[in-house]
């Protein structure tokens, strides 16, 4: 199971297999009284590329957002918040992934998206011949 990137720890961010929690903290909130949206995106993209590094397998290849969609469906209230990302579609140079956020109930996403990454794989190391 691949670690969890630097700006998950700054998120508070804890996997538990393919699903990722965002406990709620103060420093989660935008408009006062609801979860800020950068928050639930970062939440998002951290579980899609997760689940997309799982996937790959290769601790080398670095995944670089081709793009990115979150469609937010409710606000999100200051309560702790999950993700979940399912892959699409695998490659040999991009993966398509969808994510889905709720916070309660599964059942009421606060938020959808889908992300295409490309899968960039270190070049094979050349030999010198003399």
């Amino acid at each position: 199971m691949t670690a969890m990137p630097p700006y998950a720890a700054m998120l508070g961010l804890n996997r538990l297999g393919n699903l990722i929690c965002m406990p709620f903290g103060p420093h989660l909130i935008g408009t006062p009284g609801r979860l800020h949206g950068g928050a639930v995106a970062g939440l998002m993209e951290i579980a899609a590329n997760m689940t997309a590094r799982d996937a790959i397998g290769d601790l080398e290849a670095a995944l670089k957002p081709v793009n990115v969609t979150v469609d937010y469906l409710r606000e999100g209230v200051l309560e702790d918040t999950h993700a979940e990302a399912f892959i699409m579609r695998l490659g040999r140079r991009v993966v398509n992934v969808r994510v889905e956020a709720w916070q309660a109930d599964r059942g009421r996403l606060i938020a959808a998206a889908r992300l295409n990454l490309l899968i960039v794989k270190p070049a094979p190391a050349t030999r010198l011949t003399s």
